[in-house]
Protein backbone atom coordinates (compact mmCIF):
# COMPACT_ATOMS: atom_id res chain seq x y z
CA UNK A 1 0.00 0.00 0.00
CA UNK A 2 2.18 2.77 -1.50
CA UNK A 3 -0.20 5.11 -1.37
CA UNK A 4 1.22 7.08 1.38
CA UNK A 5 -1.02 6.44 4.17
CA UNK A 6 1.03 3.89 6.12
CA UNK A 7 1.99 5.99 8.78
CA UNK A 8 -1.92 6.90 9.82
CA UNK A 9 -2.50 2.86 9.42
CA UNK A 10 -0.15 2.64 11.58
CA UNK A 11 -1.34 5.22 13.86
CA UNK A 12 -4.99 3.72 13.65
CA UNK A 13 -3.51 0.55 15.01
CA UNK A 14 -2.17 1.71 18.08
CA UNK A 15 -5.56 4.31 18.52
CA UNK A 16 -7.62 0.77 17.83
CA UNK A 17 -5.44 -1.27 20.02
CA UNK A 18 -5.60 1.42 22.71
CA UNK A 19 -8.92 1.17 23.37
CA UNK A 20 -9.18 -2.77 23.23
CA UNK A 21 -6.50 -2.47 25.74
CA UNK A 22 -8.78 -0.17 28.06
CA UNK A 23 -12.16 -2.14 27.35
CA UNK A 24 -9.84 -4.92 28.98
CA UNK A 25 -9.17 -3.87 31.78
CA UNK A 26 -12.59 -2.07 32.69
CA UNK A 27 -14.09 -5.52 31.93
CA UNK A 28 -11.21 -7.36 34.17
CA UNK A 29 -12.47 -4.78 37.31
CA UNK A 30 -15.91 -6.11 37.25
CA UNK A 31 -15.23 -9.06 39.26
CA UNK A 32 -18.73 -10.23 40.38
CA UNK A 33 -18.40 -11.32 44.40
CA UNK A 34 -22.37 -12.76 44.96
CA UNK A 35 -23.54 -14.34 47.92
CA UNK A 36 -23.60 -18.33 47.43
CA UNK A 37 -27.59 -17.93 47.66
CA UNK A 38 -27.36 -15.14 44.75
CA UNK A 39 -24.61 -17.14 42.57
CA UNK A 40 -27.00 -18.05 39.97
CA UNK A 41 -28.58 -15.04 40.12
CA UNK A 42 -28.91 -14.01 36.08
CA UNK A 43 -26.58 -11.10 35.85
CA UNK A 44 -23.65 -12.32 38.16
CA UNK A 45 -24.02 -15.28 35.35
CA UNK A 46 -23.36 -12.44 33.02
CA UNK A 47 -20.62 -11.21 34.35
CA UNK A 48 -18.54 -14.17 34.80
CA UNK A 49 -19.91 -14.79 31.07
CA UNK A 50 -18.43 -11.60 30.30
CA UNK A 51 -15.35 -12.03 31.88
CA UNK A 52 -15.31 -15.59 30.14
CA UNK A 53 -15.62 -13.97 27.52
CA UNK A 54 -12.93 -11.22 27.49
CA UNK A 55 -10.66 -13.48 27.92
CA UNK A 56 -11.09 -16.00 25.40
CA UNK A 57 -10.75 -12.63 22.78
CA UNK A 58 -7.73 -12.06 24.68
CA UNK A 59 -5.96 -16.03 23.77
CA UNK A 60 -7.03 -15.90 20.31
CA UNK A 61 -4.16 -16.22 18.32
CA UNK A 62 -2.56 -13.07 16.22
CA UNK A 63 -2.69 -13.45 12.56
CA UNK A 64 0.28 -14.96 11.36
CA UNK A 65 1.74 -12.36 9.09
CA UNK A 66 5.22 -13.59 7.53
CA UNK A 67 8.15 -11.34 6.96
CA UNK A 68 8.11 -9.41 3.61
CA UNK A 69 10.30 -11.68 0.97
CA UNK A 70 13.13 -8.87 0.73
CA UNK A 71 12.97 -7.30 4.03
CA UNK A 72 11.44 -3.85 4.36
CA UNK A 73 12.70 -1.11 2.37
CA UNK A 74 14.87 1.49 4.88
CA UNK A 75 11.90 4.38 4.50
CA UNK A 76 9.29 2.33 5.33
CA UNK A 77 11.27 0.52 8.07
CA UNK A 78 11.89 4.00 9.82
CA UNK A 79 8.44 4.93 9.39
CA UNK A 80 7.34 2.11 10.73
CA UNK A 81 9.87 2.81 13.41
CA UNK A 82 7.84 5.95 14.41
CA UNK A 83 5.33 3.69 16.14
CA UNK A 84 7.08 1.62 19.10
CA UNK A 85 4.07 -0.72 19.64
CA UNK A 86 3.66 -1.82 16.32
CA UNK A 87 7.46 -2.26 15.49
CA UNK A 88 7.73 -3.96 18.66
CA UNK A 89 5.44 -6.96 17.69
CA UNK A 90 6.02 -6.63 13.61
CA UNK A 91 9.37 -5.76 12.56
CA UNK A 92 9.58 -7.26 9.62
CA UNK A 93 5.74 -6.69 8.52
CA UNK A 94 5.31 -5.00 5.38
CA UNK A 95 3.28 -2.03 5.60
CA UNK A 96 0.93 -3.40 2.96
CA UNK A 97 -0.59 -5.73 5.16
CA UNK A 98 -0.91 -3.32 7.83
CA UNK A 99 -4.84 -3.32 6.79
CA UNK A 100 -5.07 -6.89 8.31
CA UNK A 101 -3.68 -6.05 11.31
CA UNK A 102 -6.35 -3.32 11.39
CA UNK A 103 -8.93 -6.08 10.97
CA UNK A 104 -7.97 -8.05 13.22
CA UNK A 105 -7.27 -4.99 15.77
CA UNK A 106 -11.04 -3.86 15.45
CA UNK A 107 -12.65 -7.26 15.60
CA UNK A 108 -11.36 -7.71 19.11
CA UNK A 109 -11.87 -4.10 20.00
CA UNK A 110 -15.87 -4.63 18.43
CA UNK A 111 -15.58 -7.48 21.06
CA UNK A 112 -14.74 -6.11 23.54
CA UNK A 113 -17.15 -3.26 23.55
CA UNK A 114 -20.00 -5.50 22.92
CA UNK A 115 -18.70 -7.69 26.41
CA UNK A 116 -18.03 -4.36 28.50
CA UNK A 117 -21.52 -3.03 27.68
CA UNK A 118 -23.14 -6.65 28.27
CA UNK A 119 -20.81 -6.18 31.95
CA UNK A 120 -22.13 -2.83 32.49
CA UNK A 121 -25.62 -3.58 31.76
CA UNK A 122 -24.85 -6.65 34.37
CA UNK A 123 -23.33 -4.09 37.30
CA UNK A 124 -26.20 -2.01 36.88
CA UNK A 125 -28.27 -4.92 37.43
CA UNK A 126 -26.51 -5.57 40.61
CA UNK A 127 -26.37 -1.73 42.01
CA UNK A 128 -30.12 -1.98 41.53
CA UNK A 129 -30.33 -5.34 43.11
CA UNK A 130 -28.17 -4.30 46.34
CA UNK A 131 -29.87 -1.35 46.38
CA UNK A 132 -33.48 -3.28 46.74
CA UNK A 133 -32.42 -5.85 48.93
CA UNK A 134 -30.10 -3.67 51.45
CA UNK A 135 -27.87 -6.31 51.85
CA UNK A 136 -30.51 -8.25 53.54
CA UNK A 137 -32.23 -11.78 52.15
CA UNK A 138 -35.36 -10.87 49.55
CA UNK A 139 -38.38 -10.16 50.94
CA UNK A 140 -41.87 -11.10 49.86
CA UNK A 141 -42.94 -7.09 49.34
CA UNK A 142 -39.48 -6.94 47.25
CA UNK A 143 -40.71 -9.35 44.67
CA UNK A 144 -42.16 -6.92 42.53
CA UNK A 145 -39.10 -4.84 42.73
CA UNK A 146 -36.50 -7.61 41.88
CA UNK A 147 -38.54 -8.78 39.10
CA UNK A 148 -38.07 -5.70 37.16
CA UNK A 149 -34.83 -5.15 37.90
CA UNK A 150 -34.33 -8.83 36.20
CA UNK A 151 -36.39 -7.51 33.51
CA UNK A 152 -34.26 -4.16 33.27
CA UNK A 153 -31.18 -6.11 32.87
CA UNK A 154 -32.98 -8.53 29.70
CA UNK A 155 -33.85 -5.28 28.04
CA UNK A 156 -30.61 -3.71 28.30
CA UNK A 157 -28.89 -6.85 27.10
CA UNK A 158 -30.88 -7.04 24.19
CA UNK A 159 -29.87 -3.57 23.20
CA UNK A 160 -26.73 -4.86 22.79
CA UNK A 161 -26.57 -5.03 19.31
CA UNK A 162 -23.94 -5.33 17.12
CA UNK A 163 -25.14 -2.59 14.47
CA UNK A 164 -25.40 -0.18 17.87
CA UNK A 165 -21.65 -1.31 18.80
CA UNK A 166 -20.48 -0.68 15.40
CA UNK A 167 -22.35 2.80 14.86
CA UNK A 168 -21.03 3.93 18.46
CA UNK A 169 -17.47 2.96 17.63
CA UNK A 170 -17.52 4.74 14.08
CA UNK A 171 -19.08 7.61 15.56
CA UNK A 172 -16.94 8.37 18.64
CA UNK A 173 -13.52 7.67 16.46
CA UNK A 174 -15.04 10.12 13.82
CA UNK A 175 -15.63 12.71 16.65
CA UNK A 176 -11.76 12.05 17.59
CA UNK A 177 -10.44 12.89 14.15
CA UNK A 178 -9.20 9.43 13.96
CA UNK A 179 -8.51 8.32 10.48
CA UNK A 180 -11.20 6.12 8.64
CA UNK A 181 -10.56 5.34 5.50
CA UNK A 182 -8.95 1.37 6.29
CA UNK A 183 -11.26 0.56 8.95
CA UNK A 184 -13.31 -2.44 7.93
CA UNK A 185 -16.95 -2.37 7.33
CA UNK A 186 -19.47 -4.28 10.13
CA UNK A 187 -20.28 -7.10 8.30
CA UNK A 188 -16.44 -7.88 7.32
CA UNK A 189 -15.79 -7.67 11.23
CA UNK A 190 -18.61 -10.31 11.58
CA UNK A 191 -16.83 -12.34 9.19
CA UNK A 192 -13.63 -12.35 11.32
CA UNK A 193 -15.24 -13.18 13.92
CA UNK A 194 -16.96 -15.47 13.07
CA UNK A 195 -13.69 -17.31 11.54
CA UNK A 196 -11.49 -16.80 14.88
CA UNK A 197 -14.06 -18.47 17.19
CA UNK A 198 -12.50 -18.03 20.56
Amino acid sequence: MADGFNEARALRITEIMTEFQSLQRRIAEYAPNPSPDEYFEEGYQVLRQCRAEALAVLVVPYPELSPAPSGLADPEKLQLQRYPKIYYHFPNVSLSRLARIILDASARRFQSMKIYLRAVAAVRWSNARNSILQSGRPLQQQTVSLQQVNTNLRTDLAAVTDARIYNELRQTDSQAGYWLQDDPPLATILNWIRSHPA
